[in-house]
């Protein structure tokens, strides 16, 4: 075992520090996520395609935002980011973004909430534009903090299931949450969910931003940033290292695996709340806890990456969750009696959760290995990415809710397997296409990185 790899997995406060530092982000993204069109559509009673509409706004903002932020995080250089470290800088305005506006979104319109539901979409949309901002700032810092880190591919494959496996321990803290005052406030076996629940989500909104605050301040404490450790001589070798990204091919590949895999993720995540309402007809208890069940799924993929031997390549991880994910979204299809709706629902949940979690922590990990040793684009690298995730997502969400209003209660059991389904195929011929290369020779534009100090050897990987 790499020395590198004993030292981090053996420290307790960089797995718990580094972790934490994306807790703020995760259990906000929950809430985003799964119950942004049930609060918009079924409580505030905004039209399905209006409240398609808001979520596209703030997934462009995001995207927009994301290569915007990895590129100035990998060109900050002052006085301020040297003491500090230039991505710990970025989190913490990221992160100041998101506690003065999220509270906004979830709560009634203040002094306007009587209006017309479009000029409430005005109000929304200004609190939604800052939050997704700093939403961007603080995931795209956080990641590119991971090749920072760790030089060893299986060391960073460690940090991103700790950092994937804080993110499912954010969400199962907001589910349950959400099933408490659901079942401690009202009769949540029986009622949906509807307009008199506005109160409620403001509360589940106040407790996640009380948690998730401490958890970033936690983060600064106790993560220390190294310094930059392969320098950039200049803004023009700066300027042709993100301009020769762009002619690697397998970043166009890996870009494809990481956008077909959120649009499994994130769909499936957004519209089973739906699909559990409107299709099942279920009351609103089901709408916490048939999601806490995804994440116990989650949870368990994370557990299974991180006892992943170096022999297994990342196709056949990919692989192997893409199964469970296809013979979820084939249960989905053909299941709609009795017990299906009240006991087979949770198998096809913990499948789902599982097989997504599978592949996209796969996906992390393909990333992290593109960017190898060249840690002065990583962000920007993350920042791509991420971008080809929030935009067709967002584009997905607002079409499929276009169509909603005047569709059929089977619309959303339609679009959730076969549409994910979908997706999910194309993230496996991304992934199979791409070549059985270690990730230092896959680093960005082919570059060769220049340690600032000393040319030392980084250990090779495993095959993708």
């Amino acid at each position: 075992m790499d020395n590198e790899f004993l030292d981090i997995s053996t420290s307790l406060k960089l797995q718990l520090g580094y972790g934490i530092g994306h807790v703020l982000n995760d259990v906000c993204a929950s809430l985003w996520f799964t119950y942004f069109l049930v609060y918009f559509h079924l409580v505030l009673e905004f039209t399905a395609s209006q409240s398609g509409y808001l979520m596209l706004i703030g997934q462009i903002v995001d995207a927009l935002s994301t290569p915007f932020v990895g590129y100035h995080s990998d060109h900050t250089d002052n006085s301020m980011s040297a003491r500090y470290g230039r991505r710990k800088l970025w989190h913490f305005f990221g992160t100041l973004c998101v506690i003065i506006s999220f509270p906004f979104i979830f709560s009634e319109c203040i002094s306007c909430s009587s209006t017309h539901k479009w000029a409430q979409m005005y109000y929304y949309a200004a609190f939604i534009l800052i939050f997704q901002i700093g939403w961007a700032a603080v995931q795209i810092s956080h990641l590119s903090l991971i090749p920072e880190l760790a030089d060893d591919a299986h060391v960073r494959t460690h940090l991103t299931a700790i950092r994937y496996g804080f993110t499912v321990f954010s969400n199962l803290f907001v589910y349950i949450i959400t099933w408490a005052v659901f079942h401690f406030t009202g009769n949540c076996d029986k009622d949906q969910i509807g307009p008199n629940d506005v109160w409620k989500f403001r509360e589940i909104m106040l407790i996640v931003i009380a948690v998730g605050t401490p958890a970033s301040i936690f983060f600064h404490i106790s993560i220390k940033e190294k310094p930059a450790r392969y320098a950039i001589q200049n803004d023009t070798e700066n300027t042709m290292t993100h301009c020769n990204l762009f002619k690697n091919i397998i970043l166009y590949q890996v870009a494809g695996v990481y956008m077909s895999t959120r649009l499994v993720v994130n769909i499936s995540q957004v519209l089973m709340p739906l699909y559990l309402h409107r299709t099942l007809g279920l009351a609103a208890r089901s709408l916490a806890v048939v999601p806490l069940a995804m994440l116990l799924g989650s949870l368990i993929a994370a557990g299974v990456q991180r006892l992943t031997p170096r022999s297994i390549t990342r196709k056949y991880t990919f692989l192997f969750g893409f199964i469970f994910s296809l013979c979820s979204y084939l249960w989905i299809y053909f299941g709609f009696d009795d017990n299906y709706k009240f006991y087979y629902i949770y198998v096809v949940a913990v499948f789902l959760g599982f097989g997504a979690a599978q592949m996209l922590v796969t996906s992390l990990s393909l990333t992290a290995d593109l960017v190898g040793e060249s840690t002065q684009a990583s962000a920007f690298v993350y920042g791509l990415m991420s971008f080809t995730d929030k935009l067709s997502c967002g584009i997905a969400i607002a079409v499929i809710q276009i169509y909603a209003d005047e569709a059929e209660a089977t619309y959303y059991q339609y679009v959730l397997s076969i549409g994910c389904g979908a997706a999910a195929v194309m993230g496996l011929m991304f992934t199979l296409s791409l070549p059985n290369l270690t990730h230092n020779r896959i680093t960005v534009g082919n570059i060769q990185s220049t340690d600032a100090s000393d040319h030392e050897t980084v250990p090779t990987g495993p095959d993708i």
